[in-house]
């Protein structure tokens, strides 16, 4: 079955298709179906994953899968949270992001360095469903001083995960979708939908 990611990130697009595996479910991003970002107003991770499901449902008629996340480092009063995909300014990319978020961070010890990656993923069967699909997942970790690491995207190669001593960049593809917060997510997202009617699991009640 045919669902819509709204969202145009490729590196999103590619570890959600890749978590959803066999599930019977294929992920087109929005961006391939002509349906442009509509802002986020949100003031919560939730908020925004409702506004994006339910603007791209809208547009294409079809069940639409949103992602909101976030890196939230302690240190800095949870930040960058909502904005991090625009840490560095509406236009920056990830590169930017990052140095923002390292020269924020110059100096701090270990111990002060501790973070989080948030996902909150909503899925909506139609643009005016009362009952959406919600799920979240949380990857706690540090954030380094420096880069390390060439796999993933956004804030992965300066995010460590201590159980592995590797960062986001570092970890295989497999590995990291089994721990991080968006494999989490997807993980209890896919054993909701299996307690929905098997003939029609996006309709069920």
């Amino acid at each position: 079955m045919k669902l819509v990611l709204a969202s145009g990130n490729a590196g999103k697009l590619a570890e959600l298709n890749a978590i959803l595996g066999e599930s019977g479910f294929t992920l087109v991003s929005q961006s391939s179906l002509g349906v442009e970002d509509v802002p986020e107003t949100g003031l919560t991770f939730l908020e925004n994953a409702l506004i994006k499901a339910r603007h791209a449902a809208r547009v294409t008629g079809l069940p639409a899968l949103a992602d909101d996340s976030g890196l939230c480092v302690d240190a800095l009063g949870g930040a960058p949270g909502l904005y991090s995909a625009r840490y560095a300014g509406v236009q920056a990319d990830a590169e930017a992001n990052i140095d923002k978020l390292l020269a924020a961070m110059n100096g701090m010890p270990e111990a002060a360095r501790t973070a989080h990656f948030i996902a909150v993923l909503v899925l909506l069967r139609q643009a005016d469903d009362p009952q959406p699909l919600v799920v979240e997942g949380r990857w706690e970790g540090l954030v380094l001083p420096a880069r390390r690491g060439a796999g993933g995207f956004g804030y992965d190669p300066v995010f460590l995960d201590p159980g592995s001593g590797q960062t986001a960049a570092e970890l295989a593809p497999a590995s990291k979708n089994r721990i991080s917060h968006r494999g989490q997510a997807l993980a209890q997202l896919k054993a909701r939908l299996q307690a929905l009617s098997l003939n029609d699991p996006l309709h069920a009640r």
